[in-house]
């Protein structure tokens, strides 16, 4: 996505933004390096002794779900709120439970200024109603994840789609 600000995302790297409890979010569509970037930044983070947790939005939620089904879920709770950062991939490619949505909901919340979140979507901000199923609950939580946020619009072209018709196109030739 060469229209990122590198400097931006060198400055991100550095992982002041953790230290001071901000977010980031990467938004934009499929292919365009949202995971690449998520993935890159928590690394930074582990290399400067930063505790980080990865999880795609499905796996967080059902790992919520079991953990309240198990009478764990305040354990992992406990777990995930000892991570200065929490990384989650891929919100709004998979619609979750009302209680899966309350139970994101919470976590995300209750990370509110205390520690740092990351997310990927592929959703605009707009658009996050469908995922937090009505506009109350999305407007809540968009009010906490932005408010002392770093947003990236990511929109273009997927980077695997372009390779594959290079690579498509790179056979033809031979």
């Amino acid at each position: 996505m060469p229209s990122l600000s590198k400097p931006k995302l060198l400055e991100l790297a550095l992982c002041e933004w953790i230290d001071q409890k901000f977010n980031c979010c990467f938004i934009g569509s499929t292919g365009t390096g949202k995971t690449h970037l998520a993935t890159a930044l928590g690394l930074a983070a582990c290399r400067r002794g930063l505790r980080v947790r990865f999880f795609t939005a499905a796996a967080l939620v059902s790992q919520l779900e079991e953990a309240q089904k198990q009478y764990t879920l305040d354990k992992f709770l406990g777990q995930l709120d000892r991570a200065e950062l929490l990384i989650c991939d891929e919100l709004g490619y998979v619609s979750f439970s009302r209680n899966g949505v309350e139970l994101l909901f919470r976590l995300l919340t209750d990370r509110y200024e205390r520690s740092s979140v990351l997310i990927t979507s592929n959703l605009a901000f707009a658009d996050w109603a469908q995922v937090f199923q009505g506009e109350r609950m999305t407007a809540a939580l968009l009010d906490r994840i932005t408010h002392r946020c770093h947003i990236f619009e990511m929109n273009g072209e997927s980077y695997r789609f372009r390779e594959s018709m290079r690579a498509k196109k790179g056979r033809r030739t031979g």
